[in-house]
C-alpha cells in the first residue's frame, strides 16, 4: 500500500512563507489602485518593519497624488531556513518584475514618470507569529536591472 508522504514541517513552513509573501504584494497591489495606505488588508500578511514600509510608500503615493496600477510579477524561491527541521524564520529571495505595474496621476490617468519599469532583486524575511501564522516582517526592493 503506497501512500504519498506528508509535507514535513519544514516543507509545509516554506509554503507558507512563499504564501505569506506573494499575499503581501497581493495586499499592496489592491491598495496601491487607490494608495489607500490605511488598508486593513496590509496587515494580513505583514507586520513590523515590512508593514510600516508598505503603509509609508503608499501614504507618499496618496500625499503626491499617485496611484498604482497593473501587476507584477513575482517569482519567489525560499533562500534559507532557519531552524532547520522546524523553521520560524525564511528568508525569500525574488525578482519581482514591475514593467506592467506602474505608478500614475490620479487626477488625470497618465503615468507619473517616463521611468519604466524592471526586474527588481527582492529579498524577504518571513516569520511565524504567535498565532501560528506566517507574515513577513522585513524587505528589501533594489533597483531596477538588479536581476
Amino acid at each position: 500500500m503506497s501512500t504519498s508522504p506528508s509535507p514535513t514541517g519544514e516543507d509545509q513552513a516554506r509554503q507558507d512563507a512563499l504564501t505569506a509573501y506573494r499575499a503581501m504584494w497581493e495586499d499592496f497591489v489592491q491598495a496601491g489602485t487607490t494608495s489607500d495606505w490605511q488598508s486593513p488588508e496590509l496587515g494580513d500578511h505583514a507586520t513590523g518593519l515590512a508593514l510600516t514600509n508598505l503603509s509609508r510608500g503608499l501614504y507618499a503615493d496618496h500625499y503626491n497624488g499617485l496611484v498604482t496600477k497593473g501587476q507584477p510579477i513575482l517569482n519567489p524561491t525560499v533562500s534559507s531556513v532557519e531552524p532547520a527541521g522546524d523553521p520560524v524564520k525564511i528568508i525569500v529571495s525574488d525578482c519581482g518584475d514591475s514593467t506592467n505595474w506602474l505608478k500614475y496621476r490620479a487626477d488625470n490617468g497618465q503615468l507619473a514618470d517616463d521611468e519604466p519599469g524592471g526586474r527588481h532583486a527582492i529579498n524577504a524575511i518571513v516569520e511565524k507569529q504567535a498565532d501560528g501564522s506566517w507574515k513577513v516582517t522585513d524587505y528589501g526592493v533594489h533597483d531596477a536591472g538588479t536581476c
